[in-house]
């Protein structure tokens, strides 16, 4: 009896021993298996639709060649059941990931995000041909007007009264809910600009503060001339002169302009032809960025009322016409 009571105490141990090697070795593999990095080597996305399993997933990584879907995949997912609850959802799969580091990303909705950038100087047109080509973004065909409904804007006038600025987003997310940001962003700027702004300016109304950064964003990319150009306009307002800005006039022109203005367009009546229209056009021209509307806020110092381009990008400032027109002989005209 002692002898067959050994023998099973040695058999138990023997079998114990294996069941605990076999154990070991199985937690190592899983180890290994679950930290060591997915085959890739260039992001991939995947999109999980609702409803999709852990063992569809591990499938589907298997169909891509990123993994093998085996026994290690299946134990995973037993030993920390936390990582079987996957989010439905558009994700990337970086160089890198591991399947701990996916499903944890794919349990805590870590989805995918994109970006857009609205670049100050656009116009709404050039904006919204721009988003109609972004990926997974749900667009409906007048979103600038729809967000002006949305907020209560009864202008219908979108122009400039969005701010130029990058905006992440998910896949599947409506553009009105970023436009909405967007416009809600520069009403802020610009009512905070407003409120701090220069005292005595020719300007009845926060709007047109906004107009007038339209036109100096249009006519200047260098931040030290913005103040100057803003200057120009406002003392030309004061003395009651038209503001004669060229940038207007081919935003009246739309489609019309084919790069070039000729005297005719100058003589054209359009509400945005600055050179027959006196004072500010009646809307903006482009959005501007906060820059220009610091500048609209606080012009310089200075007493110019003209101003051409070097055609290098900067321009000459001048308080008279005399020496603006000598200025023109020499960079327009080409005259010494």
């Amino acid at each position: 009896m002692k002898k067959w009571i050994l023998v099973a105490v040695a058999v138990f141990f023997t079998v114990l021993t294996l069941l605990l090697g076999l154990g070991l070795w199985g937690y190592q593999q899983l180890q290994q298996f679950s930290r060591s990095a997915l085959v890739l080597d260039m992001p991939q996305e995947l999109q999980l639709e609702h409803g999709t399993s852990y063992h569809r997933l591990g499938q589907e990584l298997q169909q891509r060649g990123l993994l093998q879907y085996d026994w290690r995949w299946k134990l995973l997912g037993k030993w920390q059941p936390q990582l079987t609850a996957i989010r439905s959802g558009l994700y990337e799969i970086n160089p890198g990931d591991t399947p701990l580091s996916l499903l944890t990303k794919l349990v805590v909705g870590d989805e995918k995000r994109f970006s857009f950038t609205l670049v100050e100087g656009k116009t709404v047109k050039e904006w919204q041909q721009y988003l109609q080509q972004l990926p997974h973004l749900r667009m409906d065909p007048q979103p600038f007007i729809t967000v002006l409904q949305q907020q209560g804007d009864t202008s219908a006038k979108p122009e400039g009264k969005f701010f130029p600025d990058t905006y992440q987003y998910r896949a599947g997310t409506d553009v009105s809910s970023l436009l909405t940001q967007s416009y809600q962003m520069m009403q802020q700027q610009l009512q905070t600009i407003w409120n701090g702004r220069e005292q005595g300016l020719p300007l009845e109304t926060p709007y047109q503060l906004l107009i007038l950064a339209s036109i100096i964003e249009k006519e200047t990319g260098k931040a030290d001339e913005r103040s100057l150009i803003s200057a120009v306009f406002i003392n030309r307002l004061r003395k009651g002169m038209r503001l004669q800005t060229d940038p207007t006039v081919i935003y009246g022109m739309g489609d019309a302009f084919d790069g070039n203005i000729t005297r005719k367009d100058l003589q054209q009546e359009t509400p945005f032809n600055t050179y027959r229209i006196p004072g500010l056009p009646p809307t903006p021209i482009a959005a501007p960025g906060k820059e220009s509307l610091l500048a609209a806020a606080h012009p310089a110092d200075v007493k110019y009322l003209y101003f051409v381009s070097r055609n290098d990008g900067s321009h000459v400032f001048s308080e008279t016409l005399a020496e603006h027109n000598r200025a023109v002989d020499r960079y327009q005209r080409r005259r010494k």
